[in-house]
């Protein structure tokens, strides 16, 4: 049974809620204030909610240092900094997914994937035509209808972020397909969007019920 972690309460709101939606603090050399994503590093640990604004907060109005009971230095970058390491994490999931065969590239592949595969996204570099990502938004639309607001679409990763994560040249157009790394990449996914203030239900985590939406192949009928 996985390990069940007690709710921790925001130095911020002063909210309690589950570690999933905060951030882990500890104090690093010289008392500088250390984001601890992993939740495993060693030392006394304060919560923040996992949130731009909240951390930016917490670092101005001097909460660390509160909260740890000693002068804590916390960069006036922290939340960028945050920001950065969440994005990092993000093509790293996007690797691992890669890497056990969960993503296929070329926007022809990909068309075609939205009828014969079991995707669970699309993902779309950030400089990519706008023509290129209507077509593909058509093609999904004869499969999902109205459904297609709740399929998620990624479009936060640069062409130079996705061929580093893929490992392959100038990738504009990719589709996850459901299995192993899928599931880790759109959480991370999820955090990288929250942390910075979207709404990740108005691109398609928000099915009703908590899980991704999967596009099954043409053909086959819903378990």
């Amino acid at each position: 049974m996985p390990r069940h972690e007690p709710e921790r309460t925001c130095i911020v709101t002063r909210e309690a809620q589950s570690p999933a939606g905060l951030i882990r603090f500890v104090l690093g050399p010289d008392n500088q204030v250390v984001p601890d994503l992993r939740h495993k590093l060693p030392g006394r640990g304060v919560w923040v909610t996992a949130r731009f604004d909240k951390v930016e907060e917490a670092a101005k109005r001097r909460l660390f240092s509160r909260a740890f009971k000693t002068e804590a230095r916390a960069s006036e970058t922290l939340a960028a900094d945050i920001e950065s390491l969440l994005r990092e994490d993000l093509r790293q999931g996007l690797s691992l997914a890669n890497k056990a065969g969960s993503v296929t590239t070329g926007f022809h592949k990909v068309e075609s994937a939205i009828t014969d595969k079991p995707i669970v996204a699309l993902i779309h570099a950030a400089e990519a035509a706008e023509d290129g990502r209507r077509k593909l938004a058509n093609q999904l639309r004869k499969r999902l209808g109205e459904a297609i607001s709740s399929f998620p679409v990624i479009q936060e990763l640069s062409i130079d972020e996705l061929d580093l994560a893929l490992g392959r040249s100038h990738v504009i157009h990719a589709a996850l397909v459901a299995g192993a790394g899928s599931d880790g990449f759109l959480n991370r996914w999820h955090r990288y969007r929250s942390f910075r203030g979207t709404d990740a239900d108005q691109t398609g985590l928000g099915n009703g019920t908590g899980e991704p939406t999967i596009l099954k192949p043409a053909g086959t009928e819903a378990e």
